[in-house]
């Protein structure tokens, strides 16, 4: 016969309803009492009915994560983050591609709603009235964006950006470019604004340049731009955007880092792997993945809490795209 929920809990020596509470990931359990029922569970074979649960909780047992492009390597580490931690939990993830289209992302919430307990939204690009209006469709977290009065996952852009302007600084550059994403994108307007002060800390000279898709065609595309910027070092918008633009710089015989400097922004796979090693500014991708399912069961399991938010903090990494600036004859 199937193992119920009343075997484990006689077997874990606690009640069933604490080990309904463990199996969903709550944070009313004690993390000892959640990781025993879990083993004990484990170990007589438990296996949750998702339809009889269904019927008593009124939850699906589905968690929704729309992304913008899937293609983009930042986004696969965060949805690792999402399926480990939504898989402790026992939900299931369906997952959605916008393709960058604003307009999809709402159409897209409606249509999950039907089909999940809660929607993680990351790094959406709808407008403030949408993601209200997303809102009302289901429990919605954000990742990587704030407002809307909606529970987020937010990194620290201002932060991040102050440390590769230190860095440049340090390095003598005394003015730099910056080449900006996508206009709908939070992060963008957060990197913006932090790389605007940090340059006016640091007493630099700034030159914002774009915008340009956050991808590699996009830096192809600014390459020439900040040649004609006459900048020493130049921050990307994200790691995709940098290659691009080394690579075209490359293509020029403008070499990297001796004659410009360039940072990138995520610490994709391949920022490491690339020729020269890319410095570039860490985002914790599958942290904020497991964080955004962490916060979504939290609301789920806790209705009429507070909106809570999390800020996660970013880090420079330092390799072979920066270098002193080069000193004029």
């Amino acid at each position: 016969m199937a193992v119920t929920i009343r075997d484990v809990a006689k077997a874990a020596g606690v009640s069933a309803s604490t080990v309904s509470r463990a199996l969903a990931g709550s944070e009313l359990v004690d993390p000892r009492t959640r990781e025993h029922v879990l083993r004990v569970a484990d170990e007589l074979g438990y296996v949750p009915n998702r339809a009889a649960r269904g019927l008593i909780t009124g939850r699906t047992g589905n968690l929704g994560l729309i992304l913008p492009d899937l293609a983009n390597p930042f986004f696969p580490e965060v949805v690792k983050g999402v399926q480990a931690r939504a898989r402790e939990a026992d939900y299931s993830v369906f997952l959605a591609d916008t393709d960058e289209d604003p307009t999809a992302e709402l159409g897209l919430v409606r249509a999950l709603s039907k089909q999940v307990d809660g929607i993680i939204l990351c790094s959406p690009r709808m407008s403030v009235e949408d993601m209200r209006a997303a809102a009302t469709c289901s429990c919605v977290v954000a990742v990587n964006r704030r407002g809307a009065q909606i529970p987020a996952i937010t990194i620290d852009n201002v932060d991040g950006m102050r440390q590769a302007v230190a860095h440049l600084a340090a390095l003598e550059h005394r003015r730099i470019g910056y080449v900006a994403g996508p206009r709908s994108s939070w992060s963008n307007r957060e990197r913006a604004r932090g790389i605007r002060m940090a340059a006016e800390a640091e007493g630099v000279e700034l030159v914002e340049i774009g915008n340009v898709p956050p991808r590699f065609e996009g830096g192809v595309a600014a390459a020439d731009l900040v040649v004609a910027a006459k900048v020493t070092a130049v921050v990307a918008y994200n790691d995709l955007v940098a290659m691009g633009l080394i690579t075209r710089l490359a293509s020029r015989g403008i070499e990297v880092p001796r004659q410009i400097s360039v940072v990138g922004i995520d610490d994709i796979p391949m920022a490491a792997m690339f020729n020269p090693g890319l410095t570039t500014v860490s985002v914790p991708k599958k942290q904020c993945g497991r964080a955004a399912v962490e916060l979504l069961l939290k609301l789920l399991n806790e209705p009429g809490i507070r909106m809570p938010r999390r800020e996660v903090p970013m880090q420079l990494l330092v390799r072979d795209t920066t270098t002193v600036a080069q000193r004029s004859p």
